[in-house]
């Protein structure tokens, strides 16, 4: 039984790396998913407190980290609040054109078209897009590295 527990734990946090590609897959709540599925399926005193108050606390930052990143982008180079807006709606939508090119496509075009409609300047809007672009990328990456630590800590835990 604690051999299915652990593949239903690798298969988890591995669910969690995909949900960085495929933002309809709550990448953090996988790697909870992972946690908890040790806590209650193999071992509830491994884990520490400590351990506890740190994923919470990373999982704050991963929220924020995501709604920092897109938003200073979008921000530093003149974007609207409906730029932010489609961009956020058009990453969802993106995940199911052309996935998981999509998730970078969809938003690049769809802030492009709502900041030229909205400013009448292609340069700009064009500027907008890319900053949407790298939002998204460096927010992903944040997300990346966050995830990464927690998956690490939680075996360096149960190691140690």
């Amino acid at each position: 039984m604690t051999v299915i527990i652990w593949i239903g734990i690798v298969l988890l946090f591995l669910l969690s790396f995909f949900g960085l590609i495929f933002p309809i897959i709550p990448s953090v709540l996988a790697v909870w998913g992972g946690f908890l599925l040790y806590y209650f399926g193999i071992e509830k005193d491994e884990l520490s407190l400590l351990f506890w108050i740190a994923m919470a606390i990373l999982t704050l930052f991963i929220f924020i980290a995501d709604l920092l990143a897109s938003s200073y982008f979008v921000k530093k180079y003149g974007g609207s609040k409906w730029g932010e807006r489609i961009a956020a709606l058009a990453i969802i939508i993106g995940a199911f054109i052309v996935p998981p090119y999509g998730i970078l496509i969809v938003p690049f075009l769809a802030v492009i078209i709502t900041e030229f409609l909205i400013e009448k300047d292609i340069q700009k809007a064009f500027n907008i897009g890319i900053a949407t672009l790298i939002g998204l990328l460096s927010g992903t990456l944040a997300k990346f590295i966050v995830q990464l630590i927690m998956i690490i800590w939680f075996f360096l835990a149960i190691i140690f």
